[in-house]
């Protein structure tokens, strides 16, 4: 047995180990308390207040866009959006329940547009329905606290101006997709995230980074439930911790000008197509449309799917921007590089004659003239004016293609222009060597003559034909197109400006420029012309006309009536032109798909023109008004007078044949009375 003093001993030790352990755990505490009161007193309580604090983005305004004439085109309006921030959503079935009967959505589908944004930050708000209307906003400011986490958000919406009207060059918002986070990320060093709106087309897209402007945030405290409280005002509470007010973006101000790209619009009205309008002098785009055309303010304010599936399943597709972004044969619009190569070449003289019959015959392979009865005599003015297609045949004839295709080089065709746009294609002008690259075939002698019209390998955008028509028209001088004129602030300051850019300039004779021009002038001038029906109305028009076939047709099919063909089979119809032709100022080139022909695209041309001109020069408009209806009007009594001296001679002919008939008559007659007395 243990002796009482050996009890008390053991006891003692225990008592020791219990009181050692005891201090040790207060004093752990003590440390710990002062750990966290004192070292990281400041901290910690700088966490605390984070934890009661919400950031709320502040979106910055987008900048503006404006016409050449500050007209607006472009411009912001407020808009409501519902968000849900999941860190701060509780009781989530209930709250999903009253926000979808709120919003009219089923409940899975707000499940499902949070369950695709699971991979970001649980602090940065969901957008689950756009654009809602005032009256869903009021009843979720009511209902803010019965449903933590779900709030309404404001949103700067884009709104354009004319809608459809020149959508392809303005372009359009939407968000950003996950696809384009890590590029546009690493291209512009800022931190998109899910649900940033960005451009997506146009000029918003090549000009998004002056356009889109800085956000801005504000801290607000929130209860345990995330339910605001107030809106922290101080501009500094810890570090790190500050409001910062959103920095708006810079507006742009365009070479466009609004009415020109009206009249534009409503021209090529019930058509497929594009017209591009661009000053002669300066290369400045004063007109760019492209129909069918689609409203870029829906993809701001929240994109149907019913709207989204109207442009996909169109088979017009409204989303290409046909003037940059497709490229067509320029038919007979190519002929007039063909005769300035021929020129400059010496193959052929300005007066010299050829005669051009129906046809004209390579080998075993038939060339068909687009007249059944062929031109007869033709020099190069009149090639140009009621555009021969065997004149040309028996040029190409004589030369090589890469003769023909420098000119048409020089000129900008077969490269792309570097217009200020995204997506641009370059067309082609084919050269031998590139159909050896490509094909890994000769060049064919039958290839030139398909290629002098415009046909075959020959592809041209309608931009790169304006620019080219627009340095026959200023002497040679081929400018790239240019769409801005500058970018300023709110406040008026200028932050650049853009100038006229001339690439090159021409290396054709002023000589030969003069004959191709005046040759261009017949074609709606001159009564053999084939633009001849759409002279006048002031505009002293030039230019050239162009059919280009869609297809290769047999020789019945290319003499048939073009709208008698299925549509997909008609030729498009081309026109470019300057004017006025003395002075050139404004170059326009219009494709109408399916045309049948230049008819469709010639009066398109004219009356941009004309716009321009009642509109810039209205003094000049009204002067060659005046001299075209007196010019008409002594065209038609010259054709009045011929035509009643036709009929003079007609008559006289018909009594002269009547006189002589009753002469041979009344002989007939005395012949039969003598020999009726010698019987």
């Amino acid at each position: 047995m243990f002796s009482e003093e050996e009890v008390v001993r053991s006891h003692k030790d225990r008592a020791d180990i219990i009181i050692t352990l005891v201090t040790l755990s207060f004093g752990f505490i003590l440390i710990r308390l002062w750990y966290l009161q004192i070292y990281q007193g400041d901290m910690l309580y700088e966490y605390s207040i984070k934890n009661r604090l919400r950031k709320e983005v502040i979106s910055a305004s987008r900048g503006m866009i404006f016409s050449r004439n500050n007209q607006l085109l472009v411009h912001n309006v407020p808009r409501f959006d519902a968000i849900i921030i999941p860190q701060y959503l509780s009781n989530k079935k209930q709250t999903l329940i009253k926000l979808s009967e709120i919003l009219d959505m089923s409940v899975s589908s707000i499940e499902k547009t949070l369950k695709k944004y699971r991979a970001q930050a649980r602090y940065r708000p969901v957008l689950i329905k756009k654009n809602i209307s005032k009256k869903e906003v009021a009843i979720i400011e009511t209902e803010n606290e019965k449903m933590p986490g779900v709030s309404v958000q404001t949103f700067i919406s884009r709104e354009y101006k004319d809608k459809e009207i020149g959508s392809h060059l303005l372009g359009y918002i939407s968000e950003i997709s996950r696809e384009q986070l890590p590029k546009y990320r690493k291209r512009d060093g800022y931190d998109y995230k899910l649900g940033d709106f960005i451009g997506q087309a146009g000029v918003e897209e090549k000009f998004d980074f002056f356009l889109r402007g800085q956000d801005g945030y504000q801290f607000m405290e929130v209860d345990a439930r995330g339910r605001m409280k107030r809106v922290i005002s101080s501009n500094n509470l810890f570090q790190g911790i500050e409001n910062k007010a959103s920095t708006p973006g810079k507006n742009i101000r365009l070479t466009i000008d609004r009415d020109l790209q009206q009249a534009a619009f409503k021209a090529l009205e019930e058509k497929v197509g594009s017209v591009v309008a661009i000053k002669v002098d300066t290369g400045e785009v004063l007109s760019m449309v492209s129909r069918p055309s689609f409203d870029p303010t829906q993809f701001s304010k929240g994109l149907t799917a019913e709207y989204w599936n109207s442009l996909t399943s169109n088979e017009h597709n409204p989303l290409r921007d046909r003037v940059i972004q497709e490229h067509y044969a320029p038919g007979s619009t190519y002929k007039t590089f063909t005769a300035i190569a021929a020129l400059e070449e010496k193959v052929v003289k300005p007066t010299e004659i050829i005669k051009c019959g129906p046809t004209f015959r390579l080998g075993r392979r038939v060339f068909n003239d687009w007249k059944r009865s062929g031109h007869g005599d033709t020099d190069v003015y009149k090639s140009l004016r009621s555009s021969v297609d065997v004149y040309y045949y028996k040029v190409a004839k004589m030369m090589h293609i890469n003769d023909m295709s420098k000119y048409a080089k020089m000129f900008g065709l077969g490269s792309k222009t570097e217009i200020d746009l995204p997506r641009e294609i370059p067309g082609l002008i084919p050269t031998a060597e590139w159909k050896k690259k490509r094909y890994g075939e000769e060049w064919q002698l039958g290839e030139n003559l398909v290629c002098a019209i415009g046909q075959g390998y020959v592809l041209a955008t309608p931009i790169q034909l304006a620019i080219a028509y627009a340095a026959i028209a200023n002497g040679g001088k081929v400018y790239r197109p240019q769409i801005i004129k500058e970018i300023f602030t709110n406040s008026g300051e200028v932050l650049k400006t853009f100038a006229p850019e001339e690439v090159s300039k021409v290396n054709v004779s002023d000589e030969t420029l003069k004959h191709v021009k005046k040759g261009l002038y017949q074609v709606a001038n001159h009564r053999e012309g084939t633009a001849w029906w759409y002279r006048g109305r002031g505009i002293r028009m030039a230019g050239k006309t162009g059919t280009a076939q869609v297809r290769s047709m047999t020789q019945t099919e290319l003499f048939s009536k073009c709208k008698d063909m299925p549509y997909k089979s008609r030729h498009h119809g081309l026109f470019v032109g300057f004017a006025p032709y003395d002075d050139p100022k404004i170059a326009v080139a219009a494709v109408v798909e399916h045309g049948c022909g230049s008819s469709a695209a010639t009066p398109v041309v004219r009356d941009v023109i004309t716009k321009y001109m009642k509109k810039y020069h209205p003094e000049l408009h009204k002067k060659y008004a005046e001299e075209d209806k007196i010019a008409y009007l002594k065209l038609v009594r010259k054709e009045r007078e011929a035509r009643e001296a036709r009929e003079r001679a007609q008559e006289l002919k018909k009594q002269q044949e009547q006189k002589e008939n009753e002469e041979n008559s009344e002989e007939e007659t005395s012949d039969e009375n003598d020999s009726e007395e010698t019987n």
